[in-house]
């Protein structure tokens, strides 16, 4: 196994259910991705990209197949998840900067010294991080005195803080407005740029894809099944005026034509 291949399921299925009553939701599938790859899914409604989310997460164990993380079989050793999803899930009786540092409090090895470290080292990170997104002015505030593009940035910090092997993302700006959407695009944008966290991000969003990934995969209908898997070579940082591009819209309307008329057969991704 190269040692580029940081994330890597190898022929991964997942079935519900027994009988009569079976239902696959994702095809045997196998894919690669490397350290610092900025990775998107999509596809229609039901197609197993969120599956594929929680399987590295381990929220969901495979039917068949195996998932490798950094040569090691999943499960052989701790990894360190963000995840983000469309709601930001905000504690109400906690403040925004109680918020984000929520998983030092409860993931290791930050855990042993959140007592410790709650006012001096891991406030200052918080805050950092809430710099970053414009939120500085915010860190007392309750998440209820927040927009919703505020909760989402706070959510994104959260995500963040205790420097995960892989950010998940599933969905993480769809209740958004489309300009507040196109605003936290950057957002996470500069903190991809800044970090190069290995990220996975699940939408329905053509364009954000295609202005966020430098690689996106497209997936099949139910049963789920990898159908294209393509490099996005625009230049980083990506201005939002690139969405009117023409390479750019030649981008979101191949991938559109991929899914209208992906034919829904079972086949075996050899990605």
């Amino acid at each position: 196994m190269s040692m580029a291949r940081f994330v890597e399921l190898e022929n991964v299925g997942v079935t519900f259910g027994q009988g009569p009553e079976q239902t696959e939701a994702l095809q045997p599938t196998s894919l690669t991705v490397e350290r610092g790859d900025f990775l998107a899914f999509v596809g229609p409604s039901g197609c197993g990209k969120s599956t594929i989310l929680k399987l590295v997460s381990e929220l969901l164990r495979p039917t068949t197949g195996n998932i490798f993380f950094g040569g090691r079989e999943l499960g052989a050793k701790p990894v360190r998840v963000g995840m983000a999803f469309q709601s930001a899930s905000l504690l109400p009786w906690m403040s925004v900067r109680d918020n984000v540092m929520l998983p030092l409090k409860i993931v290791p090895p930050f855990k042993s010294g959140f007592r410790s470290k709650k006012n001096g080292e891991y406030r200052d990170r918080a805050d950092a991080l809430l710099a970053q997104v414009g939120l500085e002015d915010f860190a007392d505030k309750s998440p209820w005195q927040l927009s919703g593009g505020m909760m989402q940035r706070a959510n994104l910090c959260r995500a963040l803080i205790h420097d995960p092997d892989i950010l998940l993302l599933d969905e993480p700006f769809g209740a958004l407005d489309q300009f507040t959407r196109e605003e936290l695009w950057q957002t996470l944008q500069d903190l991809w740029i800044d970090r190069k966290s290995t990220v996975m991000l699940v939408t329905h969003d053509l364009r954000e894809a295609a202005y966020l990934a430098n690689r996106i995969c497209v997936m099949s209908p139910r049963p789920g099944r990898i159908i294209d898997d393509r490099q996005v070579s625009f230049a980083r940082p990506r201005p939002i005026d690139l969405t009117f591009d023409p390479d750019f819209v030649t981008l979101v309307q191949d991938l559109r034509g991929l899914i209208v008329h992906a034919p829904n057969v079972k086949k075996v991704d050899a990605t």
